[in-house]
């Protein structure tokens, strides 16, 4: 049943977010140890750009006071990354998950970072 739920709700946003056919997608999933950014193509099925907080070392996670703290860091490194790429048009992709909280630091660190959705 709760995963049914979730499944439901991740299919509603994506339904949303492939209405816009010809942006690119920046999906964010969250673990319970890490988060996870990543832009896609969706006409080509591949990934274009991907950030994690997994990829920080221990060092560089303790100078972060929160794990939203740490998603606005995630969000701005893949803005910085897509816009190396050249990318600068997104469609946000919360993948089911409510916007606040660490979904929604991904979302303002991205824009913060220079990418407009």
């Amino acid at each position: 049943m709760k995963i049914d739920r979730s499944i439901r709700r991740k299919r509603k946003v994506r339904v949303k977010v492939k209405k816009q056919k010809n942006l690119l997608r920046l999906s964010v999933f969250r673990s319970n140890k890490y988060i996870y950014a990543q832009v896609i193509d969706d006409s080509k099925g591949a990934t274009l750009v991907s950030f994690s907080d997994a990829k920080l070392g221990l060092e560089k996670r303790k100078e972060f006071k929160t794990r939203t703290d740490i998603a606005a860091f995630v969000g701005e490194e893949i803005a910085k990354k897509a816009l190396k790429k050249k990318i600068s048009k997104v469609v946000f992709d919360r993948g089911g998950y409510r916007y606040h909280g660490i979904v929604k630091a991904v979302a303002e660190g991205a824009r913060k970072g220079g990418l407009e959705f």
